[in-house]
């Protein structure tokens, strides 16, 4: 499969970790389910499917602590659901009421160079993966994307570009580091009940390389 490499950047990142229940705290780098969003951003097809195999960090990793404003509650599933089939429904949120601020550790003036392959999911002849290759790089050289990329939560955007020439790219960081179990994706096997899938992420040199979806390395 052809590989695509995206180089995105923010001011700001939240790869939050799951074991955190309710602090915001950022794992040290983009986790690939957050570096497989940016793709689909861009590119999203009921016909493929995105698999990110490297990460490179390209900026040192640096902290921040913020506290924000959020809303402790959502609208019910329910009440959507009777709106839209009504025309009509009471779907707001009193702010002043359901607000509470949180502290959170977060990742600032951050830089990755991400490298990915997507996977046909059906054989319809119509859908070629040299059709799709080419839309990608088209949007992505272009700029054009369904939705605005974000690094691990909406509020934090960034900006990408595409990489084709991997010959004049600047060096990843020099650093090397253990990171740990690592959030890999959520399997959707049971659309009922996903599940968390994780994998032990080691930083060599600023590299970082993800294992396949199906490898003896991914834990549940």
């Amino acid at each position: 499969m052809q590989t695509f490499c995206l180089e995105v950047a923010g001011d700001f990142a939240c790869f939050t970790r799951p074991e955190m229940k309710v602090e915001r705290v950022s794992y040290d780098v983009i986790t690939p389910s957050a570096a497989r969003a940016v793709f689909e951003a861009i590119l999203w097809k009921p016909a493929i499917r995105w698999h990110i195999r490297k990460i490179e960090v390209l900026k040192p990793i640096r902290w921040i602590n913020l506290r924000r404003n959020e809303v402790s509650g959502v609208v019910p599933a329910g009440a959507v659901k009777s709106a839209m089939k009504q025309g009509k429904g009471n779907l707001g949120m009193y702010i002043e009421e359901d607000r509470q601020q949180r502290a959170g550790l977060f990742l600032r003036d951050v830089r990755y160079r991400l490298h990915a392959e997507f996977e046909m999911l059906d054989n319809n002849p119509e859908n070629n993966p040299v059709k799709f290759a080419e839309m990608f790089k088209r949007r992505a050289s272009k700029g054009q994307c369904f939705n605005q990329p974000y690094l691990g939560t909406r509020e934090f955007s960034c900006d990408f570009r595409l990489v084709e020439d991997e010959t004049v790219l600047t060096q990843p960081l020099a650093e090397t580091r253990e990171l740990g179990w690592m959030l890999y994706d959520m399997d959707f096997a049971d659309t009922a009940n996903p599940m968390p899938r994780f994998f032990q992420a080691k930083m060599q040199d600023g590299v970082i390389h993800v294992p396949a979806w199906d490898s003896e390395e991914i834990r549940g």
